[in-house]
């Protein structure tokens, strides 16, 4: 069964995607990149509110890849109480063209376990992260891990990344009992074409806001008419 995972910057939105019965509750600052991390304080009120009633998970923030504050923030964001913490794999320098993953693998190696939360890593297709970098998040102790886009320039998972790819990302994570989610942009027009790879996640930010801009608030009917057309396309490909 692939689970709907939504993100939300606050504790209203957070209400809506509950109550349209999403999977899992991601917490982010869509204002500020792919990764933006929120105040502590923002985190611990949905937890509060979810009470255990559905999945939570929250971004560490946009870091270069050094395991020492990469460390110091997934600790941070832990310590709210959310089930996962999301570390994004940003290779050295990206934003200035930097595409050398030595750095985030060395950064992996440096990393500890958390105790009572479990790690997400977050790749970037438009960053072009080598596949086997799948396998460097396994070997680190990371419970999951994740495909997502960086540049948030309008281009979507799949303008970036093609069907392939993503099917080797996916049937690698699995093989190495990872659990593993599609994200980036996503619209309605993706769901039936990335379900039949089977992630056990997709995650939507953009379309599930006012205009389909991702710094816009929810729209409580956009939630609902991607929640619906996920289900129906798990219905179709059964």
């Amino acid at each position: 069964m692939i689970r709907m995972l939504a993100s939300v910057r606050d504790l209203d939105e957070a209400r809506i995607v509950f109550d349209a019965g999403v999977d899992l509750i991601d917490l982010k600052q869509p204002a500020d990149g792919a990764l933006g991390a929120l105040p502590p304080a923002v985190i611990r009120g949905v937890v509060a509110f979810v009470a255990g009633r559905v999945l939570t998970s929250a971004t560490a923030g946009n870091i270069e890849p050094d395991a020492q504050a990469v460390q110091a923030a997934m600790a941070l964001i832990a310590a709210t109480g959310v089930d996962y913490v999301k570390a994004g794999l940003f290779p050295a320098g990206w934003q200035q063209g930097g595409r050398d993953y030595a750095a985030v693998r060395a950064c992996l190696g440096g990393l500890e376990p958390l105790a009572g939360t479990r790690r997400i890593a977050v790749m970037f297709a438009d960053l072009v992260p080598p596949l086997d970098l799948v396998d460097a998040v396994a070997d680190a102790g990371f419970d999951g891990v994740m495909v997502d886009t960086a540049l948030k320039t309008g281009h979507s998972l799949p303008d970036v990344a093609g069907s392939d790819w993503l099917a080797a990302f996916v049937e690698r994570a699995r093989a190495r009992g990872l659990l593993c989610g599609l994200a980036g942009s996503l619209r309605v027009g993706h769901i039936a074409s990335l379900a039949r790879l089977a992630p056990d996640y997709l995650g939507f930010r953009g379309a599930l806001c006012v205009r389909q801009a991702r710094a816009q608030a929810l729209d409580a009917r956009a939630v609902i008419g991607v929640r619906q057309a996920l289900a129906e396309a798990q219905y179709q490909s059964a």
